[in-house]
């Protein structure tokens, strides 16, 4: 089975939205992904608007060919925006006003008829139901328990310690395969439960070949390196790279 890489453009907008302007264009952004070879297209909704806008998610539903992905906030708001246009499938997370990205996986515990009732819905409209969850097994079980039918895990541990893994030894590269292992677990649980296992946050060109590696995990939602990266080597090329980095390790 081939691992599948979404590619999230939310950055695409964050740099129009610094102009209130119409360029750089989202759905360009989105077609050039597509054409590189990208199986899907995220973009979060966020209810502070800093970036994706609605009228966004309108018109990539008409021009995405592929996969789209929305994430957003398990509220009335952002379910009503799902229902209406109806992606393929919608990613719930947690969402804090004042973090500069999603700090963690969302707390199903701890909102389960909210969680439940956001997967109902997006499910009775025929949109795929995910939840963007931290690797542990509680909150898998909770996310099975309420009707998800995949789990996105939260790698932003193992993101942050492959930062200081700049060898085979040291704190840093101690803690970044812990986390690794504790990955692993997670989507091992998630497959033996009959979820589909993602993975995503923090990921980049140097790190992601370790999670590919790990055949639970299916797909991925990659945005912020692969849009850094396409600065400097254009957005087709570094969207090629990460495909093909992603591919590497799923042969290991």
């Amino acid at each position: 089975m081939t691992t599948k890489l979404n590619v999230n453009i939310d950055h695409v907008a964050t740099i129009r939205e610094a102009r209130k302007t119409i360029e750089p264009s989202i759905i360009t952004a989105a077609v050039i992904c597509e054409q590189a070879g990208a199986h899907g297209i995220t973009v979060h909704i966020r209810q502070d608007r800093r970036h994706i806008q609605d009228k966004d998610i309108s018109l990539l539903r008409e021009v995405v060919t592929t996969y789209l992905n929305v994430e957003m906030a398990a509220n009335e708001e952002m379910l009503n925006i799902a229902v209406d246009t109806k992606p393929d499938a919608v990613s719930l997370v947690p969402e804090n006003p004042n973090e500069i990205t999603t700090e963690g996986g969302l707390d199903v515990l701890g909102n389960l008829e909210n969680v439940r009732m956001a997967v109902n819905r997006l499910r009775e409209t025929g949109i795929f139901a995910s939840i963007f969850i931290d690797p542990d097994e509680k909150q898998i079980e909770a996310a099975h328990k309420i009707g998800a039918q995949q789990v996105e895990l939260c790698t932003a541990e193992y993101a942050e310690f492959t930062l200081g893994a700049k060898s085979s030894h040291g704190e840093g590269f101690e803690r970044a395969n812990q986390e690794l292992s504790r990955i692993k677990r997670a989507a091992n649980f998630a497959k033996s439960l009959g979820l589909i296992a993602a993975a995503g946050h923090g990921l980049t060109y140097r790190n992601v070949g370790a999670l590919a590696a790990i055949p639970e995990i299916t797909e991925f939602n990659i945005g912020h390196n692969i849009i850094s990266r396409s600065i400097f080597v254009g957005l087709n090329k570094a969207v090629k790279e990460m495909i093909e980095a992603v591919r590497n390790g799923s042969k290991n």
